[in-house]
């Protein structure tokens, strides 16, 4: 028997997949706990349509992530700190000050998707890290680390 996973099912496939599963399986526990549809060709068809409109708006969502990332990979952010009188700096530079910086600067970022590509950030200079601005594309930049005066 046809089904249309609505859900992710372990061992048998992801939301969106049509597959071939035993009629008890799938009408005694699949369609009525919220898993899967039975695979009708009007179900077939509409599914089509789904995938279809999704995959329109992911190329656009590409194509804006695409677009902030080349803005993000121009733009050279400088991140102001006290150091001390031998060069280093007090604490250390995070994503959050680095996702202000951003915003700043006008691109709009979440803190949890920066990652600093330095291993510690405990002096002034010149430092790389990488933005996840969607799911496959990301975006690398320079940093500045400037003492406060």
């Amino acid at each position: 028997m046809e089904i249309l996973l609505k859900k992710n099912v372990a061992n048998l496939g992801e939301a969106g997949d049509i597959v071939n599963v035993k009629a008890g399986y799938a009408l005694n526990y699949l369609v009525p706990q919220g898993f899967a549809a039975v695979a009708t060709a009007s179900v077939k068809k509409q599914y089509e349509e789904t995938v279809r409109q999704r995959a329109h708006k992911e190329a656009k969502l590409v194509a804006e992530a695409e677009a902030l990332a080349a803005k993000i990979s121009s733009s050279l952010i400088k991140i102001t700190v006290k150091v001390s009188e031998n060069g280093k700096i007090y604490g250390s530079v995070s994503p959050a000050q680095l996702a202000e910086a951003l915003v700043a600067a006008g691109c709009e970022v979440d803190k949890k998707d920066i990652t600093i590509l330095a291993d510690e950030v405990k002096t002034t200079g010149t430092y790389e890290a990488s933005v996840k601005v969607y799911k496959n594309v990301k975006a690398d930049f320079n940093f500045e680390v400037l003492a406060e005066e």
